[in-house]
């Protein structure tokens, strides 16, 4: 027996050897960018147990294969403001990987956006399609243009130029975007009314998050938050636990954030905290979100304005603050790297019992490992924020098909899809002996998927 343990131990070994080799390589070749290497090393060391049992994942170079993007396309977009001043901005889009389908993954327009930045979210973007169950592979793209304080006219400019060149490069059965953070509705009519002229065809399949009078779907805007909802509480239920009473804090408030907490509220949780990138507002009566909806979805303005309607509401500039509120679930829906070790044990010392990643990969490792040291249910971005993209891929079977599904049935097949990517997750922390361990499960149910894929579609 001590003979076997101490084989399994020299196995994992050297197993942990390899991979802490091809991150260094991964690194010396990808340097300074730090949200793509930030990515790459969580899969990593989360696979060590995969590639212990299934040796052929090396012996092929799956890893090797599919932290490299296939494919990573940079543009110049020229576009003229209203006062005639042309401005360039540099577009994006990586096509991740396509084993199990056509790249699939939004466009964000924000002036943080780099190749860092959309490198690590088309990494991600092809582990959670491929939880979905759909036939979809991993794609990203997007912008550094900031569509704040610019007008309609000038976003529209921004869109068609943007779109003259992202043409070239997608289709329904090749490359499907949607919208991100900067890309609603707005922004999504205009980049397929381009596309639509500059094709002379009407594939409504192109693009997800249409309008629904031409081609959305129902539902496609609530689901990344009512999947995150939908998840969380499937994790909860598992430790005899619920929104139900429960205290929330959500960050953002933007499209991911108004639908978590309506989510959240219809299961019977107060909701005291939502945010923009300028600071927080904290309502102890719980958040209105008629009061939210209209300042950011109609008025376009900051989250400040939320305490002129509702005097009792406190306000407070900066960020960070927002997760020193007492609460028992949080849920980060704002964007990359928002808690970090400083926020998490805020979140611990008032007694947090979930969090549950609305935005890409909001939490850095230390977060993550303080949230694990003291026993507090986390649920990763890659599975619990995966809603949209079910909800895209649906929105692509609908136009495929040429019709449309009932708000209801949209909804029943979301929670369908995360209550399985749940249990997905969950039954691959058991079978690698990490029980309960969500990151470790999703990363390995995500990735045995694609790799197999890889594997019988040969060396290409």
């Amino acid at each position: 027996m001590k003979m076997l343990e101490r084989v399994e131990e020299n196995q994992t070994q050297i197993v942990k050897d390899y991979v802490n080799r091809l991150f260094e390589s991964v690194r010396m070749r990808n340097p300074n960018e730090w949200e793509f290497l930030q990515a790459v090393k969580e899969v990593l060391d989360s696979l060590v147990p995969v590639l212990v049992k299934n040796p052929i994942y090396i012996k092929h170079a799956i890893l090797e294969r599919m932290i490299e993007p296939e494919r990573l396309i940079t543009f110049r977009v020229s576009w003229v403001d209203d006062k005639g001043n042309v401005k360039v901005n540099r577009g994006y889009r990586v096509q991740f990987n396509s084993a199990i389908g056509p790249y699939k993954g939004g466009l964000r327009f924000h002036p943080s956006v780099n190749a860092s930045i959309i490198k690590f979210l088309g990494f991600e973007q092809t582990f959670k399609n491929s939880l979905t169950g759909q036939p979809i592979g991993g794609g990203k793209g997007g912008s550094d243009f900031d569509p704040k304080g610019k007008s309609d006219l000038e976003i529209m400019r921004f869109c068609q130029s943007f779109m003259t060149e992202l043409s070239r490069h997608i289709g329904p059965d090749t490359d499907v975007p949607a919208g991100d953070i900067g890309v609603g509705a707005r922004e999504i009519g205009y980049l397929f009314g381009q596309y639509k002229k500059l094709k002379n065809a009407y594939e409504a399949g192109v693009l997800t998050g249409k309008g629904i009078g031409y081609g959305g779907s129902l539902g496609r805007k609530e689901a990344t938050g009512y999947g995150l909802v939908y998840f969380v509480e499937e994790m909860l239920k598992s430790q005899g636990l619920s929104f139900k009473g429960s205290t929330v804090v959500v960050s953002g408030s933007g499209n991911v954030s108004i639908y978590a907490m309506e989510k959240a509220v219809q299961f019977g949780a107060k909701v005291v905290s939502c945010s923009d990138s300028n600071g927080y507002v904290y309502d102890s009566n719980g958040i209105n979100l008629d009061t939210v909806k209209r300042i950011k979805e109609i008025e376009n303005k900051r989250i400040s304005e939320y305490v002129k309607d509702h005097p009792g509401a406190v306000y407070q500039e900066g960020c960070l603050g927002i997760w020193a509120i007492p609460c028992d679930i949080a849920l980060p829906c704002a964007t990359q790297n928002e808690i970090n070790k400083e926020a998490a044990e805020m979140l611990v010392s008032n007694g947090v019992k979930a969090v549950g990643e609305g935005a890409n990969m909001p939490s850095t490792q230390e977060a993550i490992d303080t949230f694990m040291d003291h026993s507090v249910l986390f649920a990763p971005a890659k599975a619990a924020n995966a809603g949209g993209v079910a909800v895209s891929a649906l929105e692509m079977a609908q136009n495929s098909a040429r019709l449309a599904w009932t708000q209801e049935e949209v909804d029943l097949k979301l929670q369908e899809i995360m209550n399985d990517i749940y249990r997905k997750s969950m039954k691959a922390s058991e079978e690698y002996e990490v029980p309960g361990n969500l990151v470790v499960g999703a990363n390995i149910a995500g990735f045995v998927k694609v790799a197999n894929a890889m594997i019988e579609q040969g060396i290409i």
